[in-house]
C-alpha cells in the first residue's frame, strides 16, 4: 500500500495540511485504481460519496449542454483532487470526469474526509481556498469565452496546453487532445476547429503532424489572445 504522506497529491493539494496520523488513517481507508484512457471516473448527477486524488494522468471535466454535446469545462492534472465541491455542498456531481490518458487515482470516502474537515481547521481552510480558486477560474473562463473570438480562444487554449502540460521531445504538445476535444474547450463545432487549426498551420503559427500540434510562433499566438 502506497503511503499517503509520500504521495505527490499531498504536496500540491489541500491534503498538505493533514497531520501524519491523519495521513496514516487516510492510507488505511483509501482505495487505489487505474483508470484507462476514455473511462469515466464519475458522471454528472452521480452521488460521489468521497474525493478522488489524481496521482497520475489527466482528466477532462465536462458538462452536458442543452444541444446534447459535452462541453469541456476544465482539465485536471496530477496532484489535484476531484469531488471536493460536491462533498461540501452535499450535492450530486455537477460535472463528469473522463480520463484523457491512463490515470492512477485514489478514492477517499466522504466520512473520512469530513472527519478531517471537522478536526483540522487548516485542512478545512485549504479546501475552501481551493473551491474559491475554482470559482475564480470559472469566472475568468466565462469572461474569456464571452469576450474572445473563436480564433482568439483557440490561440489561448494552445498556449494553455503548452504551459500546463508541457511538450514532448519533438516539441509537440504533450497532452494530445482530439480535434473534437479542442473544439469542446473553445466552444465551437469540430469542423470550425479543424478549419482554424489548418489556418494557423498555413500562417506558420503551428505545425500539424497527424494528431500532433507543434507551436512554432508562440509570440504571435500570445499576441492574438491578449
Amino acid at each position: 500500500m502506497s503511503k499517503c504522506e509520500q504521495c505527490i497529491v499531498r504536496e500540491f493539494s489541500s491534503l498538505k495540511a493533514l497531520t501524519k496520523d491523519e495521513l496514516v488513517k487516510m492510507a488505511n481507508c483509501k482505495t487505489s485504481k487505474i483508470v484507462r484512457k476514455g473511462e469515466v471516473i464519475f458522471s454528472e448527477g452521480e452521488n460521489i460519496n468521497g474525493v478522488f486524488c489524481v496521482k497520475d494522468g489527466v482528466c477532462k471535466m465536462t458538462k452536458l449542454s442543452s444541444n446534447g454535446r459535452d462541453q469541456i469545462v476544465h482539465l485536471v492534472k496530477k496532484g489535484e483532487l476531484l469531488g471536493q465541491r460536491s462533498m461540501i455542498s452535499d450535492e450530486p456531481a455537477n460535472l463528469s470526469a473522463v480520463a484523457l490518458e491512463d490515470m492512477q487515482v485514489c478514492f477517499i470516502p466522504k466520512n473520512e474526509i469530513l472527519g478531517f474537515f471537522n478536526d483540522n481547521n487548516r485542512f478545512s481552510m485549504n479546501v475552501m481556498k481551493t473551491i474559491c480558486g475554482d470559482l475564480k477560474e470559472a469566472d475568468d473562463i466565462m469572461v474569456n469565452m464571452a469576450q474572445k473570438t473563436v480564433k482568439e480562444r483557440l490561440a489561448y487554449t494552445l498556449i494553455y496546453l503548452e504551459d500546463t502540460f508541457g511538450l514532448n521531445p519533438d516539441k509537440s504538445l504533450k497532452l494530445q487532445l482530439s480535434r473534437e476535444e479542442i473544439a469542446s474547450m473553445i466552444g465551437t463545432a469540430t469542423e470550425s476547429c479543424i478549419r482554424l487549426l489548418s489556418e494557423f498551420n498555413k500562417s506558420g503559427l503551428i505545425e500539424l503532424s497527424g494528431k500532433k500540434i507543434i507551436i512554432t510562433d508562440r509570440n504571435k499566438l500570445a499576441r492574438m489572445c491578449e
